[in-house]
């Protein structure tokens, strides 16, 4: 069972919501204090696709955890976007080794991609009259993205907000912890029970395996997302 929620806030979430750990830590930490949460995911031709298809199981498991879940989980949005798959060149979007580019930034890193992202989520927060945008981006424990970065999320904030005259607010409840203290915070909200359910029904490898399910859940064990992962909960695992 999730526990006890705090007292919600006048306020409606957009979360962007991959069928990830981080994605679903992000959305039971929306559903906990907001009294509107919908979910926004993007299919952009991603080598891991595998993750759009756990999304929708992992909703209605999200809404088994209490009452309050349920009532303020609403609409799931899918936004096709392989425009960025057809003109970006990395690991994630085309078949080729994950290695190190010459500007030290592993060719995992897909160009604009969340900034792209967080502007349509925001699109979609006007129609939907939702003023939270929530998104697991985190620069504690990460790959080194620079669109993963609070200043960037900081002048996106404000770059939306002038463009499209709302008062839009960008949350990242996981930009300052590492991956053992998001599994930490998944307990937090919804006990064990969300754990076990991010471990076994989330995907996060960047090669889409979904053979064995390892400790910390499936994937290669090699990628750096499966790295960052597993060794995030191995530390948990130790202080648990």
């Amino acid at each position: 069972m999730a526990t006890t929620p705090r007292p919600s806030l006048p306020h409606r979430a957009l979360v962007l919501f991959s069928g990830g750990q981080d994605s679903t830590t992000c959305l039971a930490w929306a559903l906990s204090r907001y009294e509107k949460v919908e979910t926004i995911g993007f299919d952009y031709g991603q080598r891991h696709a595998i993750e759009l298809k756990v999304r929708p199981a992992l909703l209605e498991k999200m809404r088994g955890f209490s009452n309050d879940w349920n009532n303020r989980l609403g609409e799931d949005h899918m936004v096709d976007l392989s425009l960025i798959g057809q003109i970006s060149d990395t690991a994630l979007t085309r078949d080729v080794a994950i290695s190190m580019q010459e500007n030290g930034l592993p060719n995992t890193f897909v160009p604009g991609r969340n900034l792209l992202f967080m502007t349509v989520a925001a699109t979609v927060a006007y129609r939907r009259g939702l003023d939270v945008l929530v998104g697991g981006m985190c620069e504690t424990d990460f790959s080194g993205y620079p669109d993963c970065r609070d200043d960037t999320m900081k002048a996106l904030q404000v770059a939306l907000n002038l463009g499209m005259a709302t008062h839009l607010k960008v949350e990242t409840p996981l930009m300052w912890i590492d991956k053992a203290a998001t599994w930490r915070l998944s307990e937090e909200l919804g006990g064990k029970a969300l754990v076990d359910l991010i471990r076994s029904d989330t995907h996060t490898c960047y090669l889409g395996e979904r053979g064995a399910l390892h400790d910390w859940g499936y994937g290669c064990g090699k990628c750096p997302a499966c790295e960052l992962r597993a060794r995030g909960y191995q530390q948990y695992a130790q202080t648990a």
